[in-house]
């Protein structure tokens, strides 16, 4: 099997980044379709169309409306078509920035990732997230290429919610559990292929860098302040994040976050990292890890305020046929799980137990 590697064709980050967009446009396009939510738009779509104007590229303000459905993508490729857009620039959150690329492949654009919060590794990559209407995982949308150029304002993040970049550590610390039992089990990734050896050495980084300058980093949003460490788990949970799970593995853990939109109720207030934060633990169930590795885990997304109990995760109360909901979506044939698990949705459904017996353990031995 061909090992493959894929990465977006430009990364840049740093404090006022956005004020150099129009310099990494130049000779790109003339027009270009600028996609935020109504909340972004006040964040950072302006400044972009704002840069955007000072370098004679003119913008269409398209609203985002909170869901990265086929219907969204849909609507606003007609708006990019209408305008005469050959360069869409998404600005915001995963869903947001999901759906611009979906944009970007209806007219065949020059793809720009604009993310307001490092609260995803969605910025990256050549793929998108499709969900209902109602916010029920469908599938994965695979593009010919990832984004032409990802620009992360840092100044932009650190005033972000502390919460966004919790959740984007949490889901960047399922980057190397996931890439490893993908390559113990010689699985395939996402980007189509066996994992390369430099997406094996990102993940791997990806989680020291977020043990070692996390917390400092959670504290740095906090104050609102761009600091060195900031610098250092932006760019984990952006770049590091995003080249090692499409090119390193996805495994249990995603998979189980996507079993959870099988659920209705408050969980679906929780941010996709949250979620992927336990969808961890439930992956680590499911190996043979050792007790002090596994607890290392939770006593690191407890500082950062992140989910490590079904209480936590709103489903104290679930049933054992929601567990098993939850297990049986996240184990139908075209899940990740399977790149490195044999399992059934019976194992599963003990691990999420399991998880949640582990944690609450934890909790009362250090309350």
């Amino acid at each position: 099997m061909e090992r493959i590697f894929i990465s977006p064709a430009k990364y840049v980050q740093g404090k006022n980044a956005i004020e150099t967009i129009g310099g990494h446009l130049e000779g790109v396009g003339e027009k270009a379709i600028v996609i935020a939510d109504k909340t972004v738009w006040d964040i950072a779509g302006h400044k972009v169309t704002a840069e955007l104007k000072k370098s004679s590229i003119s913008a269409e303000e398209a609203v985002f409306n909170g869901e990265a459905s086929q219907e969204e993508m849909k609507r606003i490729a007609g708006i990019a078509e209408k305008a005469g857009a050959s360069i869409v620039i998404g600005v915001g959150g995963g869903k947001t920035l999901d759906t611009a690329k979906a944009v970007s492949d209806e007219i065949n654009g020059y793809t720009v990732i604009v993310p307001t919060a490092a609260s995803t590794d969605a910025p990256t990559s050549g793929l998108s997230v499709v969900y209902s209407e109602q916010g029920a995982f469908e599938n994965y949308r695979f593009y010919h290429k990832n984004p032409d150029l990802v620009l992360v304002d840092t100044k932009i993040v650190a005033e972000a919610p502390p919460r966004f970049l919790a959740s984007g550590i949490a889901d960047a610390m399922a980057t190397w559990i996931e890439a490893r039992s993908v390559i113990a089990n010689g699985g395939k990734t996402m980007a189509g292929g066996i994992p390369t050896i430099a997406g094996e050495a990102i993940a791997e980084k990806c989680e020291a860098v977020l043990f070692k300058y996390g917390r400092l980093a959670y504290e740095s949003v906090k104050a609102k302040a761009v600091t060195p460490a900031l610098e250092a788990v932006v760019e984990a949970n952006t770049l590091l994040s995003g080249l090692g799970f499409e090119s390193g593995g996805l495994a249990a853990a995603h998979a189980i976050h996507n079993g959870f939109t099988a659920l209705e109720g408050e969980i679906h207030h929780l941010t996709h990292g949250e979620k992927v934060a336990f969808g961890t633990l439930v992956q680590l169930a499911l190996e043979k890890r050792s007790l002090e590795e596994i607890e290392r885990y939770i006593a690191f997304y407890i500082s950062l305020g992140l989910p490590v109990t079904l209480e936590d995760i709103k489903l104290k109360d679930a049933s054992k046929e929601d567990i098993m909901k939850v297990a049986e979506a996240a184990t139908i044939e075209e899940e990740t799980i399977h790149a490195a698990f044999d399992v059934t949705a019976d194992d599963v459904a003990d691990a999420i137990i399991a998880a949640d017996q582990y944690a609450k353990a934890f909790k009362e031995k250090h309350a």
